[in-house]
């Protein structure tokens, strides 16, 4: 069982707080998410996020930024196992022929190995697809398995047909989509809840920075919403990866160890529900 109470918080010097899954190896609670970065852009805003301290990189083939990022890591000259990398393989045809589909992404990052690889989401072949990761997994390229963009429903025919019980699961996670049921049953599996969309994604973002309940809260703590939000996550015992390519907004993304969400906020926050998905997965 993932409890909440297992992700320390606490930050030291620029070490940002890790927790352990249940393969073994510890991950970042924050990272940079990297969908939407290309090119240059990409490279320059991953080497910006490791310089302060920023540990954990989400990227997928569907993304096609995987050799951005890997370029990116290598450049930064700090040591490749102080670095957590999750991709991610995509239904269709990837799917069909998972061996060639993971080759692809090693090649691509070109860092050694992946630290963790995801299924993007369910499709047809997910379970052939996943048990070709944890033959992966046996030979070291790959350290740890996960999903994104599973839920309760799926979960445990899923994990029936498979050997290697997920890490993570990566769903929607923001404070109008929170799933309140979903978090604390994947915990309770021992398996760690990992939040895309934080802010709530695309056009939505700015509706949900300006939610007057978290701009209350942000005021009360002198930081932003946006850093209302991530804390929330955190203090759910979500890892999240917001996307960025903006400095002022990377470092401000990294900037939530310095405060505490009270009872009573965490609270008005849950209260934001209004089960609002943006995206189809």
């Amino acid at each position: 069982m993932i409890n909440v109470s297992n992700f320390n918080l606490k930050k030291e010097g620029n070490k940002i707080p890790t927790v352990k899954l249940n393969s073994g190896y510890f991950i970042p609670v924050i990272g940079l998410g990297t969908y939407g970065l290309s090119s240059n852009v990409c490279v320059e805003s991953v080497k910006y996020a490791i310089s302060k301290g920023c540990f954990l990189f989400d990227t997928a083939h569907i993304y096609n930024n995987e050799i951005e990022v890997g370029k990116a890591i290598k450049e930064s000259n700090v040591e490749r196992e102080k670095i957590f990398v999750i991709t991610k393989i995509y239904p269709g045809e990837q799917f069909l022929n998972p061996e060639k589909a993971i080759e692809e992404s090693l090649n691509k990052l070109n860092i050694g190995y992946i630290d963790m690889m995801l299924l993007h989401h369910p499709g047809s072949n997910d379970v052939k697809a996943y048990r070709t990761i944890e033959k992966f997994v046996k030979l070291g390229k790959i350290k740890s398995i996960g999903l994104s963009n599973w839920y309760i429903e799926e979960i445990d025919n899923f994990i029936s047909q498979i050997n290697i019980l997920p890490s993570l699961i990566q769903n929607e996670i923001h404070p109008y989509y929170q799933e309140q049921k979903v978090v604390p049953y994947m915990q309770k599996l021992g398996i760690v809840m990992q939040g895309w969309y934080p802010f709530g994604g695309r056009e939505h973002i700015k509706t949900l920075l300006t939610d007057n309940t978290l701009l209350e809260i942000a005021k009360n703590h002198n930081v932003t919403t946006a850093q209302v939000i991530l804390r929330w996550n955190l203090q759910r015992g979500i890892i999240a990866i917001p996307s960025s390519s903006n400095q002022q907004h990377i470092l401000e993304n990294l900037s939530v160890f310095n405060f505490e969400l009270s009872e009573s906020e965490m609270k008005k926050i849950a209260l934001l529900d209004r089960n609002q998905k943006y995206d189809w997965y």
